[in-house]
């Protein structure tokens, strides 16, 4: 029996953990969840599961989680340091699927257990690649990606001879506005934006990924995995998202991963590794699929590519920067207050603006993150719609 826990419980990337646990309950044993607030949802799946612990990073929750979990065995427990204490509990397998950069100190908290820890939220690499990638080297933990694009490179890919590798083919979706002109996209709403043609996520997710910022983070994330030069890292579009991704060889030989557009999918893989788990998804019918289509991305419409490939050949704090000013410029969308074509503008300022010292450490990278957060504020302020 397998020990998990999972950080961020009653979200998309959570529920479809949960799920997928719950077919099997003699595989694995719950140690702790963790939600921000969702009280109801984080209560039901701790009875579901008898997890051991369940913490919400909300402290003002408390109170009703407590009371929903009276009379289980379930602790309870609120607050961000109890969140980063629930991470660092001993489990066998962590999903970190916190969005943003709160989820940055539970999954460090989480690698220093040395055990396999699942990263499903973009901040630990993009803003933070090198201190985790060297704190998961010192604790021996195994890192495994959630992502679907990542996932799938990580199936297909050689790391006993790398240098074989030729180039990792990212496909995207393309989103909602693949075709969409820039005249339309800026008459585009919060609700266009997060209707996702494929895939079923999380507001702030889905509006990355309408802008390509997602296909950006993931392209850094690639680069911080996978030991291939980032000039190698192509990013291709494939609108029916059943490539997730690929690794093309050296002697011509080109290696991908299909599948449904469900989480479950990729999750699957990390929760059975390195073994396989059946999971309720059909069979894909490449019959009834009949066609696929691919593309290149175009970086004039879709600015947030060229922007993270900047982010990435500068290295030190640019993405980190680049990923919290795009956190607030999205929150500053989501909430009518600029519009879409101003996400990607408001990012660029903000990164010729600001420029520290390369992080060394969590607390530095967090404190980048602090400050680029009121940076990106004020500018949002400037433009205001």
């Amino acid at each position: 029996m397998r020990s998990v826990t999972i950080l961020g419980a009653t979200g998309s990337v959570g529920t479809s953990t949960l799920d997928l646990i719950e077919r099997e309950p003699d595989r694995y044993r719950v140690r702790a969840l963790t939600a921000n607030c969702d009280v109801a949802k984080l209560a039901a799946a701790a009875k579901r599961t008898n997890a051991e612990l369940a913490v919400v990073a909300d402290e003002n929750c408390l109170p009703d989680l407590r009371a929903a979990l009276a009379g289980t065995e379930t602790r309870v427990a609120g607050g961000r340091a109890a969140v980063i204490e629930a991470a660092a509990l001993h489990a066998d397998w962590t999903m970190g699927a916190i969005v943003g950069c709160a989820g940055l100190e539970p999954a460090m908290a989480a690698i220093a257990n040395g055990g396999t820890v699942v990263l499903a939220n973009k901040e630990p690499l993009v803003s933070a690649g090198e201190v985790v990638l060297a704190a998961a080297a010192k604790a021996g933990a195994t890192l495994l990606p959630a992502d679907s694009e990542h996932n799938a490179i990580y199936q297909c890919f050689d790391f006993e001879r790398p240098e074989r590798v030729r180039r990792i083919v990212l496909t995207a979706s393309g989103g909602p506005f693949r075709e969409a002109t820039t005249e339309e996209m800026r008459h585009v709403t919060p609700e266009q934006a997060v209707a996702h043609p494929n895939w079923s996520m999380g507001a702030k997710i889905s509006v990355d990924s309408a802008t390509m910022m997602n296909k950006g983070l993931e392209l850094i994330e690639a680069a911080r995995l996978f030991p291939v030069p980032s000039d190698r890292i192509e990013i291709v579009l494939h609108p029916q998202s059943v490539i997730h991704s690929a690794v093309d060889y050296v002697d011509g030989s080109m290696l991908a991963q299909l599948g449904p557009s469900d989480m479950r999918v990729p999750i699957a893989h990390c929760l059975a590794w390195p073994d396989r788990m059946p999971t309720p998804m059909a069979p894909l019918d490449l019959v009834a699929l009949g066609r696929m289509d691919f593309a290149a991305p175009d970086p004039v419409r879709f600015p947030a590519l060229r922007l993270a490939r900047a982010a990435l050949e500068a290295g030190g704090a640019a993405p980190a920067i680049l990923n919290a000013a795009n956190e607030i410029a999205v929150a500053a969308f989501l909430a009518r207050r600029i519009g879409f074509l101003e996400i990607a503008a408001i990012v660029e300022d903000v990164l010729h603006r600001y420029d520290p010292a390369p992080p060394e450490s969590l607390d530095a990278v967090i404190a980048i993150d602090t400050e680029t957060r009121a940076i990106t504020a004020e500018r949002v302020e400037d433009c205001v719609v």
